[in-house]
């Protein structure tokens, strides 16, 4: 995993990188995620930085520890990460900011729609 060199912890891009395989389906309700030291050396980070961020997913209700088998995705993780993601979009003005510059840069609604489709289109 490459971590990039914004002013976020590491702990919060390795959350979100398994929020990501959450909401993708790469990692299914109640499966067992990969212990902390297996993450740990797969990502080649420090345990206790792993173990935040499986702390801070399980603080949100994306995954839940079973005492002596370890962390597991909870059965609603995937729409737990969609409506928290949804949530800070909103609150933190990142759609302000993306309807403003839409706005300044003269997009039509119609043009937005179209390419939003091609984007769909070759994800």
């Amino acid at each position: 995993m490459e971590f990039n060199d914004s002013n976020k912890a590491i702990y919060l891009q390795i959350a979100d990188a398994i929020a990501d395989d959450v909401v993708m389906q790469r990692l299914r309700p109640d499966e067992r995620i990969p212990s902390v030291r297996e993450y740990a050396a797969r990502v080649m980070v420090n345990v206790n930085t792993v173990m935040r961020s499986y702390d801070h997913l399980s603080s949100l209700g994306v995954i839940y520890n079973k005492r002596g088998l370890g962390f597991f995705v909870a059965p609603d993780g995937a729409e737990r990460v969609k409506a928290q993601r949804r949530s800070r979009l909103i609150d933190d003005g990142g759609l302000d900011l993306f309807f403003k510059q839409l706005k300044l840069l003269d997009v039509s609604p119609a043009e937005l729609a179209e390419m939003y489709t091609q984007y769909l289109n070759i994800k």
